[in-house]
Formats: structure tokens, sequence, C-alpha cells
């Protein structure tokens, strides 16, 4: 009997410095330190001070892992870390933290793409099948992938400008409510009337999955300054109404697209038509009702991990790195840091492409 890996995961590529320890698909530790505290007087994540935060914390919080994993560097087979897409200095760090213990036990160092990390966490939690439709939708990015195999994915869509989540952050912002924005908004949506206001419905009238979310924010910021203009403030119940619309609209979209993108998948005739999501913006639970009930309506599974596993963690990203070790692929000590990885590397960048490269 094959004796099954076991991998230390390093994460840091925005505001959560993370390290869990994989034993083959048996999570034995994810420990997560955030940053939600360091940030929250300035509106959002400040790369400075994610960066310095990394570097203070990582060892603590890889020896915490290994601690309640039971481990020692002895039992390790392979060192996987994020070496991409994300805030440059929270992934140098993490990238550094890693070429470290492998320069100094000899281990395997295996880089890894974080998007890999988020659209391979379904085989970790449900072992599904390739292939499969997957929703990457979170605070940094939104596209929906053909995964065909462990480093083989195609994108049939996304967003062209912010991604749903920094939509979510920034009509927190906008309407004064606190960080971070994703439960801010849905808790006050539910006090609140989502017809009260006419907002749009981005790229709704235009072919394909790609999807559009800086108008529906900048919508709200007007609907906000009429209201004031008008009353010379903004009441509690303005505010509920104002995230009832945006979150209606915003699941609109993220339905209607999904709709467009399961009919694309299904002409593959996939043996278990499977529809998985992740990311951050999958904790909301009107999205959640509403792409469960297209899936109901389609005949396709439904798998949405754990909200520990959606949203930015090292457990992903030690079993991306352990289907790269099992297949023989390693780094070695020029492993680089990469601010922009697009995970589909044949199909034209969604967001334009720089001296650095593609960003998504």
């Amino acid at each position: 009997m094959t004796k099954a890996l076991t991998v230390l995961g390093i994460e840091s590529s925005c505001d959560d410095t993370a390290a869990a320890v994989l034993r083959g698909s048996d999570i034995l530790a994810s420990v997560v330190y955030g940053q939600t505290a360091l940030h929250a007087d300035f509106g959002g994540v400040v790369p400075e001070i994610a960066a310095r935060a990394h570097a203070e914390k990582l060892d603590h919080c890889i020896e915490e892992a290994m601690g309640k994993a039971g481990v020692t560097l002895q039992d390790i087979d392979g060192i996987a870390v994020t070496a991409g897409p994300g805030l440059i200095g929270g992934v140098l760090s993490g990238v550094m933290c890693a070429k470290g213990l492998a320069a100094a036990t000899g281990l395997p160092l295996i880089g890894v793409n974080h998007l890999a990390g988020h659209a391979l966490t379904p085989r970790l939690t449900d072992q599904v099948t390739y292939p499969y439709l997957m929703l990457l939708v979170s605070g940094g990015h939104c596209q929906f992938l053909i995964v065909s195999d462990y480093d083989s994915y195609q994108r049939i869509g996304g967003t062209i400008d912010d991604a749903p989540g920094e939509a979510f952050d920034k009509t927190a912002r906008i309407l004064g409510l606190p960080q971070p924005g994703g439960p801010s908004v849905e808790n006050a949506a539910k006090r609140g009337d989502p017809k009260r206001f006419n907002l749009p419905r981005p790229l709704l009238n235009q072919p394909g999955c790609d999807m559009s979310f800086s108008g529906l924010k900048t919508a709200i910021l007007r609907a906000r300054d009429a209201i004031i203009a008008e009353k010379e403030g903004l009441t509690v119940q303005d505010q509920a109404d104002l995230c009832a619309g945006f979150q209606a609209a915003a699941c609109d979209v993220l339905t209607e697209k999904t709709r467009r993108a399961l009919d694309i998948y299904l002409g593959l005739n996939p043996a278990v038509p499977t529809f998985a999501i992740a990311g951050g913006v999958a904790a909301n639970t009107a999205i959640r009702a509403a792409l469960m009930q297209l899936c109901s309506e389609t005949d396709t599974r439904w798998v949405a991990p754990p909200l520990a596993l959606c949203t930015d963690n090292a457990a992903m990203i030690a079993y991306a790195g352990l289907e790269r070790l099992q297949h023989g692929e390693t780094d070695d000590l020029t492993l680089s840091a990469r601010p922009r990885w697009p995970l589909d590397q044949r199909s034209t960048p969604m967001l334009g492409s720089g001296k650095k490269g593609a960003k998504a």
C-alpha cells in the first residue's frame, strides 16, 4: 500500500497568514491568522501592513499548525507555498519562508497558484471527478473555470473589472458599514427592500459569461448621494434598502451568468455533472440559495466546501501542492513570487496585461 504523502502548506497572498498540514486527503491541522483589526481603520487591506504582519506571523503560524498536527519537519514530504497571484509583499514573505525551510531540510519545494488552491478544493473535500465547473467568487477574483485535471483549466467567463467581493466591500464603505463588507451588506440587506432602488444588472443584455460589478457599485454611490441631497443624511433603513438592492442585483447577475456557464459545461456531457463554488462570496446565503436552485433545475451536483476552506487557507495550498508532488513536479530555490498568474494560460487575459504579466 502506497504511503500517503504529508505536505506542509503556506498561504500569505492577501491578509490571512495561514499554515496547514495535510496527509493524503486528511487535514491534520489548519491555522489562519487574520488581519482584520490591523486594516480596520483604513477601509481595506493595506499591502505594506499586510506584508509586515505576514513576515512576523508566518513562523508562529507554521509552528502552531505542526504542533496541532503532531508532526515535525522529519514527517513532512514536501512544502507547498502560494507563489502567486496576490499582493506581492505577502506572497514574497511566504515564498521566502518556504525556501528557507526547504533549504534547511532538503525537502521538496512546490510553488502553488493560489487560484488552483481554490479550484481544487472540491477534490479535497468532496472527491469530485473531472471535469467539473468551478465558480471562484471572492474579494479579488471572479471566474468560471472548467477544471479538467490538476493542471488543466479553461476559463469560460469572469469579471472584466471589480470582483464581487470587492464590490461588496466598496458598497459597505460607501454606506458607512464596517469591513469586511460582505457580511455587513448581507446582514443589512435582511432588513431592506430590494425593489426600492432600480439598480442595473450589468452585462445581462450581452451574450457570454463575462460579468461586471464596477457600474453596480457606482450606481449605489449615486443613489446614496441622491438620498443625502434630499434628506441631508442616510437612515438605517436607507442603508438596508441599498444593501438589499445591491445584493439582489449581484445575485441576479451571478445566477444568470452561471446558467450560461452551465450550458457550456453540460454540453461536454460530463459523467457526473458537478458545479462547485469557492471564495468568500460563496458564504452569502442569498447567492448560495439561488445557485443551489439552479443546480437542482439542471440536475447538476452542487458542491460548496465548508466556509473555512472557501476563504483563504493553507489546506487548499497543501492539497494543490500534493497533486503536483504526486505527479513528480517540484520547484527549486529560484521559485519566484508572482503578483499576476492566470490559471488559464491560453485564454486572453480578462483584466489586461502589464510589465509583470497577465492579471487574470
